[in-house]
């Protein structure tokens, strides 16, 4: 779709156009004085009423409709590059769509994504040689249940009184898929167990390496008891080191950023289990990145099934 020369020149002047043709159509005496007021001839005006759109013009509408929907269906929490990933998969654009068009359709629409809180960096004054880090930020995996990370996260509930929660998570490395969640009062050793309870049921038999970080339910002889029994390899952070857990803390920070913060606070329990429930299926389902070659979660597992 190749930019329309005269649309930068002409586009103020056909909004007051079509601005003049929307009021007047139950006004017909305010057309002479509108086109008076803005300096423009009848003659000019019949013009424009009698043209026929571009091709140009045509796409760019399509293209337009198909932004704002995307953008609504994400909430308002995607950027140009996420957008164009669903519009390349979209089956009714015949035309090549790019990033610098997307961009430029956002800005005339004047919309803009959640923009991610960046997180300062961190120097690691000493490096310190942990033994059980196995994983060793090694987050490139290219098969299914080969590593999972278990981490939680703090969410709240409630009107006027509010209540915390421990949602605790699974995640598979391999196209960064959450494959178990569990709610919970704390983050104990009972809710960890669960959640990985949840992990094997839906998986089966199979014996990842599990990272974690060096919390008090991960490092509880009963957690690590129960993983013996699923004979998984052993691996965690060192300690003041989050960066050896990143895959699943980012995936936590858009879980909140895109979802949960999106929504609101939920009244009750009940209402944030299911604004759960919804989230991890929009990740799974709707969802698209680069890193997974422009497909959802479910389409990347679909292929390597």
């Amino acid at each position: 779709m190749e930019r329309n020369p005269a649309w930068g020149v002409n586009k103020q002047r056909r909004q007051a156009y079509q601005a003049i043709k929307e009021v007047c159509q139950d006004h017909h005496g305010w057309q002479s004085i509108l086109l008076e007021y803005i300096g423009v001839s009848r003659q000019a005006y019949g013009k424009f009423l009698k043209r026929k759109k571009t091709q140009w013009e045509i796409n760019n509408e399509i293209l337009t409709e198909h932004v704002l929907r995307i953008f609504e269906l994400h909430n308002g929490s995607v950027g140009a590059g996420k957008i164009l990933l669903d519009l390349e998969a979209c089956d009714d654009i015949s035309f090549k769509v790019t990033l610098k068009q997307v961009k430029r359709v956002m800005r005339d629409q004047m919309i803009t994504c959640v923009v991610r809180r960046k997180k300062k960096s961190r120097k690691n004054n000493e490096q310190e040689y942990i033994k059980d880090n196995i994983l060793n930020q090694n987050f490139k995996v290219y098969e299914k249940c080969k590593v999972w990370l278990a981490d939680s996260t703090q969410l709240e509930y409630g009107v006027d009184q509010r209540h915390t929660v421990q949602l605790s998570g699974v995640l598979d490395l391999h196209g960064r898929r959450m494959i178990s969640w569990h709610i919970s009062p704390s983050e104990d050793t009972e809710a960890e167990i669960s959640v990985f309870e949840k992990a094997f049921e839906r998986m089966g038999d199979v014996h990842p390496m599990v990272h974690t970080d060096r919390g008090s339910a991960y490092v509880s002889n009963k957690f690590n008891n129960y993983l013996v029994k699923h004979q998984v390899v052993r691996s965690m952070s060192r300690p003041g080191t989050p960066f050896d857990n990143a895959p699943i803390e980012r995936f936590w920070n858009d879980f909140k950023l895109r979802w949960i913060d999106l929504h609101g606070t939920p009244k009750t329990l009940e209402e944030l289990i299911v604004l759960v429930e919804e989230g991890m299926k929009y990740f799974d389902t709707v969802d698209r990145s680069e890193k997974r070659n422009g497909l959802t979660n479910e389409e990347f597992w679909g292929e390597v099934a």
